[in-house]
């Protein structure tokens, strides 16, 4: 499942039309939020199912009735009584004033969707011509920006070279190495909507080097001039990135607890972060959006034989410090006896760490 966002006006609109055309989105889903906010311009054709629309396309589109867990529970059942063709690929599309968190916590959290549905990534629409001022005024942009695994840069062609060129570095201070690509009238493979998390059939040691890809600095730059006139807002002031390492293997235990810790202390602060960690020698990719974190993934090897653990933070207002002081939590273990509990050793070296989170 993939989840599409971006602000009112940037293009999803368009994106979502040209997609529903193609003929690479057979065998897919599209959830919107109604119809009425998508000027659906192509052939449709009936199912047995109202809610549900078959395009030309071969792929179905459906509105969100009620809420997501819903829409997502009715469409499996309309496929496992034949009412709708299989469908093998879902995307979501969000309102332009949504926090794309809550629907990914809904898939990755509702009991039984897990089994059917994973979180491949999220993509963010982004108005060329709009999108700094929208950052300046709107916190929500800010964030549908931070959380993206790909962004389209649209509009390209009514904004001039040195507009164009302060987005660039305004989103690279907001999420630093997050693939960016224009696009015109919503003109895009439907291939790049998927595949964007990594996994061991798709995705080569390059791949998850440039997943990982951080610039090695931290955007701490208050009211930094990009040399076209115009600073960051108090909205993104604050927002810092960077990557922290660990040399030595790490538990399953001390990974548990130090999630745990994170999302309990500073999860609101924590807009994203990704890595791989050596668990026991094990490749692990581990990834979170703020109070979510995605289950563990297991890699069959590790990208260019770095087995090193590499996590990348972008926050608001975590200095890297602050983290860096909580990874003895890594080295935890739990105590095979009644109740899972902590052993005395390792609980002292809990509370010692946990106070650095609060």
């Amino acid at each position: 499942m993939t989840v599409i966002t971006g602000f009112l006006g940037s293009g999803k609109t368009t994106l979502l039309n040209r997609v529903l055309k193609h003929p690479g989105m057979e065998n897919a889903a599209v959830i919107i939020n109604e119809f009425g906010d998508i000027a659906l311009d192509h052939e449709l054709m009936t199912t047995p199912n109202e809610d549900v629309l078959l395009l030309s396309s071969g792929c179905l589109c459906c509105s969100v009735r009620g809420d997501l867990v819903d829409t997502l529970t009715s469409l499996l059942e309309s496929r496992s009584k034949g009412e709708i063709p299989p469908f093998d690929r879902v995307l979501v599309e969000t309102t332009g004033l949504a926090d794309p968190v809550p629907v990914l916590m809904t898939v990755i959290s509702e009991s039984g969707l897990g089994d059917w549905f994973f979180v491949d990534g999220v993509i963010t629409v982004v108005d060329a011509f709009n999108a700094l001022g929208q950052f300046d005024a709107h916190y929500e942009s800010i964030k549908q920006v931070a959380v993206a695994d790909r962004i389209f840069v649209t509009k390209t062609d009514l904004a001039d070279a040195d507009t164009y060129d302060a987005l660039c570095k305004r989103i690279e201070h907001i999420n630093p190495g997050v693939s960016v690509e224009k696009i015109l009238h919503g003109e895009v493979d439907p291939a790049t909507l998927f595949g964007l998390k990594p996994d061991n059939e798709r995705w080569s040691a390059d791949d998850l080097e440039d997943w990982l890809k951080a610039d090695g600095h931290e955007h701490q730059d208050h009211g930094h001039d990009h040399g076209h006139g115009h600073k960051h807002s108090h909205h993104d002031a604050n927002i810092t990135s960077y990557c922290i390492t660990y040399d030595k293997p790490v538990t399953a235990q001390g990974l548990e607890v130090w999630f745990n810790m994170l999302s309990a202390f500073r999860g609101s602060d924590l807009l994203r972060m990704k890595g791989i960690v050596n668990v026991q020698g094990i490749p692990i990719v581990v990834q979170a959006v703020q109070h979510l974190f995605h289950p563990p993934v297991e890699l069959e090897a590790w990208p260019n034989g770095n087995e090193t653990t590499r996590i990348v933070f972008i926050t608001n207002g975590i200095a890297k410090e602050e983290i860096e002081k909580t990874l003895s939590a890594f080295e935890f273990s739990v105590a095979p006896r009644e109740g899972f509990a902590i052993d005395p050793d390792s609980y002292a070296k809990f509370m010692e760490v946990a106070k650095h989170f609060r």
